[in-house]
């Protein structure tokens, strides 16, 4: 009996689409019929699925790059934003995400807020990872990239437990922003930053009290 499998191929860069799509073809099962469409920013991919559910022909998956143009309403601005509506208007959906992002912050966040049934790191990705990765999501989600079991098995690994604003706090010191400036960045008192500061360099045990120490032990326990 054939699979009839619908499949939305969201980036703008056309060259890596069409190596995804190649793929899927070519690695894909005798009894697996695929239908892909392609979308090169958030405006296109909206488009689609809002036509796939008008339709009654939803989309089985969704192959989603962060970065992404954004939509002319400017409701959606990265693929975190369309998967996200994926996730309410095509609760059935496999969503798999595909980002030249990995620090440990944005996959933290990508994994809480939308919990793919994939997840690929492109400078991971291989022809062969991508043939895996979607025989995967189909019958056995969720498969993962090397990079971001990695970070997984580091978060777990570790008996620290620290909230979304520390996390962000640790993700902006280690982009070069000044104390000064994360009260802005995170809408709470510059009072409120040090204490959290204080209170991340007593999780991490910091003795000689300085950042930079801050930010290895973060990097070295999966935090950054």
């Amino acid at each position: 009996m054939v699979e009839k499998i619908k499949i939305l191929m969201i980036d703008d860069h056309p060259m890596i689409i069409e190596g995804y799509q190649n793929t899927l073809q070519f690695t894909k099962k005798d009894t697996q019929e695929l239908s892909i469409d392609i979308a090169n920013d958030c405006e296109e991919a909206i488009t689609y699925i809002n036509a796939s559910i008008d339709n009654k022909v939803p989309y089985n998956m969704l192959f989603i790059d962060i970065s992404l143009p954004p939509s002319k309403d400017g409701r959606m601005n990265s693929g975190e934003d369309i998967a996200e509506y994926v996730r309410k208007e095509l609760p059935l959906a496999k969503i798999v995400i595909l980002t030249m992002f990995n620090e440990s912050f944005r996959i933290h966040n990508i994994i809480k807020n939308i919990d793919p049934e994939g997840f690929l790191i492109k400078s991971d990705l291989t022809s062969s990872e991508l043939a895996s990765a979607f025989q995967a999501v189909i019958n056995n989600p969720p498969f993962y990239s090397g990079t971001v079991n990695s970070f997984i098995r580091k978060s777990i690994s570790s008996d620290i437990v620290i909230d979304d604003k520390n996390r962000k706090i640790l993700h902006l010191l280690s982009q070069g922003i000044k104390t000064k400036s994360l009260a802005s960045h995170l809408d709470i008192s510059l009072s409120a930053v040090e204490k959290r500061k204080k209170h991340l360099k007593e999780l991490f045990e910091i003795q000689d009290g300085q950042d930079e120490t801050l930010l290895k032990e973060a990097r070295n326990k999966g935090f950054i």
